[in-house]
This record gives structure tokens, sequence and C-alpha cells, in this order.
């Protein structure tokens, strides 16, 4: 395997581990210029990206590195030197990187940068390649309607489910299609944390007027993950006005949520009654005939063949979430690519071994506790005590999410271990890092981190 090919291997990892702004800021135009008794040397753009990735990413590099070249020891980082064929290489690499787009190739891509900027939506969602099971169908059948009549029928359209399920999939498709059969029509994608920013800081600036004019212009609002809202009574007072003017003139509106309007706490009740006076509909599980056809489409889409057996004991494994499949698929692709031979079940059971943790019997609280409070660098105390400051904060509702899904734990039962809290504490503060994990691609960074010294020593 040469640098580049190396190199693209380490870029295909951590593209999902690292959030897709910081993956186009600091991994654009790096690559290894030299490897020397061990020494990895990359190339950065300039000294900024140099620095930035020694000192925050130089561990997770290194880690890869390591599982995919043996000898590896070290990495060391230096700036390109910036001439006319670098240019010209890198302006041929863009070419390159946007007609692969074009032709759809079934390589590893950095979609990242295909998200339309005015929009926010990601071509790569469609209906073509989204798939329809029992589970779905409904909701499918309803946002295909929506994207053919915006702003006639199912109007808002809610659609709500688990996480991993294909909801945001299925928003974006919408928007898409509406986009590609009215050009000029004005559509926004964005989740509710987004909204949310946007609203604190209209409020901070006083230009609150200036946010509900822009508001008032869109033809198609898509908004993600509307359960952030309870509890965010200003934001909510400010969305029901701008809602109640895209509604009056019939303006499409479609949302998306983890549970049912009726189900959001402190959702006020007129927001609650708008959000279900449209369109309510569910998303649920996908069942193993659906599963093996998605796994079959995700895998066609890489060029891999695997045998039924292979195929049904993957779908078997991953039972709930559809972006898991995604998420095993490329670690397909990274073996095939890197050892050129199509995986057979025995590798492919090696492979899952990690994703299905075996060890997780072996973990108990105290552990859990150990390494959050270490990676935080808490004191195991502090990290149970019953107190708002803002550094504990995050690390203790990480360590509540952690024995919810390691553990399997209560709520009442995690509630008690951290000074009496209430188990409605420890509900808030899982379901606040599950939703997070969508979002932030960093949080995933820093929970795997933890995991892996959770399972450490074992």
């Amino acid at each position: 395997m040469n640098n580049q090919e190396l190199w693209q291997s380490v870029l295909s990892q951590i593209q999902f581990t690292v959030s897709k702004a910081n993956f186009a800021t600091w991994f654009r135009n790096t690559k290894i210029d030299s490897i020397k008794e061990g020494i990895v040397v990359v190339s950065t753009p300039n000294s900024f990206s140099k620095e930035w990735l020694k000192t925050k990413y130089k561990q997770i590099i290194l880690k890869i590195l390591r599982s995919l070249e043996k000898g590896v020891k070290d990495i060391d980082f230096i700036v390109a030197q910036h001439n006319n064929s670098s240019l010209t290489s890198n302006i041929k690499q863009k070419r390159t990187q946007k007609r692969d787009k074009i032709l759809n190739s079934p390589q590893l891509q950095f979609q990242e940068f295909s998200v339309d900027q005015e929009t926010n939506l990601n071509p790569r969602y469609n209906f073509d390649n989204f798939i329809v099971g029992s589970f779905n169908e409904m909701a499918h059948a309803a946002s295909l309607a929506v994207s053919e009549n915006p702003g006639a029928v199912y109007n808002p359209l809610f659609i709500y489910g688990g996480v991993g399920l294909g909801k945001t999939h299925l928003l974006q498709a919408t928007g898409n299609k509406i986009l590609l059969n009215a050009k000029n029509v004005a559509i926004r994608y964005t989740t509710s944390e987004s909204f949310i920013s946007e609203i604190i800081d209209s409020i901070r600036n006083h230009s609150i007027s200036s946010l509900k004019k822009k508001m008032h212009k869109i033809d198609v609002l898509i908004m993600d993950d509307v359960q952030f809202f309870a509890g965010k009574e200003k934001t909510q007072e400010e969305f029901f006005h701008i809602f109640n003017h895209l509604y009056q003139h019939q303006r499409q509106i479609i949302l998306s949520s983890d549970r049912p309007p009726s189900a959001i706490p402190t959702l006020t009740e007129r927001l609650r009654s708008r959000f279900g006076g449209g369109m309510t509909i569910d998303i649920g599980t996908p069942d193993l005939e659906t599963r093996i056809v998605i796994l079959k489409s995700k895998l066609e889409e890489k060029n891999i063949n695997l045998n039924q057996e292979a195929l049904n004991y993957i779908a078997s494994n991953i039972q709930k979430n559809i972006r898991e499949i995604e998420g095993f698929v490329n670690r397909l692709v990274i073996f095939q690519n890197l050892n050129q031979k199509t995986p057979d079940i025995n590798i492919v059971k090696e492979l899952l071994k990690s994703q299905l943790n075996p060890l997780k019997k072996s973990v108990n609280f105290k552990k859990i506790i150990k390494s959050v409070a270490s990676f935080y660098d808490l004191d195991e105390k502090e990290l149970l005590e019953a107190t708002r400051r803002k550094e504990i904060v995050k690390p203790r509702q990480i360590a509540m999410y952690l024995l919810r899904e390691e553990l399997k734990e209560s709520y009442s039962l995690i509630g008690r271990r951290f000074k009496g809290k209430d188990h409605t504490t420890a509900i808030y503060a899982c379901e606040k890092i599950a939703k997070q994990l969508e979002l932030d691609d960093s949080l995933l960074t820093e929970i795997n981190m933890i995991k892996q010294r959770v399972y450490s020593d074992l």
C-alpha cells in the first residue's frame, strides 16, 4: 500500500469520528509526505492546520495508522511548500472529487463538501436510495406526496421515530425532490438546536426581527429533532409566530422528532397543537428481511459482494439502527480496500465482534465512573456530587448515559447512584446525550475514547 492509499484509508476512518465541519477544515489538502524509519510525516496546507492537527488529532491519527500499517512509531507534521505544481495538483484533485460525485462513484467519498450551503441539503439523500419497508412505508408515501405538492397536502408533516431509522434521510430527500421540481423554491433544512442558537444570537444582538423576516421568505421549512424545543420557552414563542406565518401563507413545514408531539415534555400546548395539526407518522424498527435489503443496497453502492450467510449474520446482529449498518459497511470497505479481497463469514464475524461488544458483561459501575472522571480530569467524588457546575454537568450526563447503555441499569438506580437524584434526571441525561450523538461527532469521539478506557485491562 503506497502513501496515498494509506492516507486515504486514514481519512476514511477519521471522517466518521470528527464533525463534518472539523473534517473539512483540518483534513482538507493533507497527505503523507514520507515514511522513514517508522516516522510518518504528514503534510498540511498551513502552520495553523499543522499545530491544530498536532495538538488535537495526533493520537487518533497515530492509532489508526498503527492499525493499518505495522512499524509506525510516531507522526510528524510539516507545512507543504506552495508551488505551482502543488496548486495544479490540488485543482486536479478537486476536479476529480467533483467528477466522482457526479458519476456517483462507489468509492468512499468525502460527502461533507457536497452539502448545499444555501439550503443545507445533502444531495446524496434522495428517494431513489431510500429503502422502503413495512416499518416506514407510510412515512415514505406521505413525504413523497408532500414533495410533489408542497404546502397543499400534509402540512405540517411530522415524522417521529428512534435513532438511526432514516428520519433525516427522508426529510432531506423530500427537500431535494421539491428543489428538483422547482428550482426557484426557497428551502431551508436545519436542526432545532441550530435554530435555538440563532434565536439566542438574535436576542443577544437585538436582531430578532431580521431573523423573522428571513424565515418568512422560506417556502419550505424542514426542521430536524424538534424535541429539543422542550423547556426553551423563548424559542417556542418565536417559532410559534414563524410557524403561523408560514402555515397561513401555505408554505410547507416538515418536522421530525424522536417522539410524537404529545410526548414532548414542557412543549407549550399551542405549539403541540400546531405540530399535530397536519399528518403525524412514526417510523418503526425494520424487520430482518428489510435489514437484509438495506444491507445489500449499501454493499452494492460500495461494490462488495457477500454471501447469504454473511448477510444474514450481519442483519441478525445489527437489529435496531440503520446507521449502525452503514457504519459496518464502511468497515467492510476499508478491509476490502486494504486487503484486496472480499470479506468472508469469518472476517465478518471478527469485524463485527467489537461492534457487538461482548465485553459489556465485565464492566461495572466503578469502572465507568473511574473512566469518565479520569477522561475529564475530575475526582470521582465530584462526578457524583449534586452540583450544577458546568464542568461537572456534561461528564455526569455521559456517565449516566453509559450506565444505561452499557449496564442496562434502570433510571431509578442510576438516579440513586448520583446522590439520590430523581429518575427523571437520569432519563433527561440519557436522552440528551443520545440525541447529541446524532449531531455532534466530537461527542461521539469522546464517548468512544471513554469506552476504550472502560474496556481496557478487562
